[in-house]
């Protein structure tokens, strides 16, 4: 199953339960379906983190951990995909969520000389913050959803693949006249 390939790359979960940004949740952290690694969990977890992340609210891993927790998805996942919204990443996808924002307005884009700084950003948000935030939730929305869609379709083609190993295996061993191995 995909839950091998992905628990390799997970964070322990007590680590993520300690974080101290985590620790506003309380109890509801400690929901077991929030760790959980199937199809329907890291799906969901997908379609949070990258909605989360394109929406340009801070904090954004904490907006993805209350998502995740009301909507009983995988929290290390949901939260772990917020970071490809990074220092380095923010100024130019959320350039281009700014501008994706003036295109569905029908809007042209107010901003003449595009700066890389946090300084040049408070400087002209009050102009740029509606097509930014929608421009945001828009590429949220739709890049969400494909990774939703994604992750179960690969999901399916992968646990499609293994059944279909275990039973070529299982053929293979009866007509040699062996016992079946049934471990996978």
């Amino acid at each position: 199953m995909p839950k091998h390939i992905i628990k390799k790359y997970m964070p322990d979960h007590n680590l993520v339960r300690n974080h101290k940004s985590l620790r506003i949740f309380g109890r509801l952290i400690h929901d077991p379906n929030l760790w959980h690694l199937n199809r329907r969990s890291v799906s969901g977890a997908f379609f949070v983190g990258l909605l989360c992340a394109f929406i340009p609210i801070f904090p954004q891993m904490v907006t993805s951990a209350a998502l995740a927790i009301i909507v009983r998805v995988n929290l290390p996942i949901s939260v772990a995909l917020v970071w490809l919204t990074n220092p380095i990443t923010i100024p130019p996808l959320f350039y281009i969520t700014y501008r994706m924002g003036c295109w569905l307005l029908g809007e042209d884009a107010a901003v003449e000389q595009f700066q890389m700084s946090a300084e040049w950003i408070e400087s002209v948000l009050g102009e740029i913050w509606w097509p930014l935030l929608l421009g945001g939730t828009v590429a949220g929305l739709i890049l969400g959803a494909l990774g939703y869609a994604l992750i179960r379709c690969f999901w399916r083609w992968h646990v499609v693949r293994e059944m279909r190993k275990r039973k070529a295996r299982r053929e293979q061993a009866g007509a040699l006249g062996q016992k079946p191995d049934t471990t996978g």
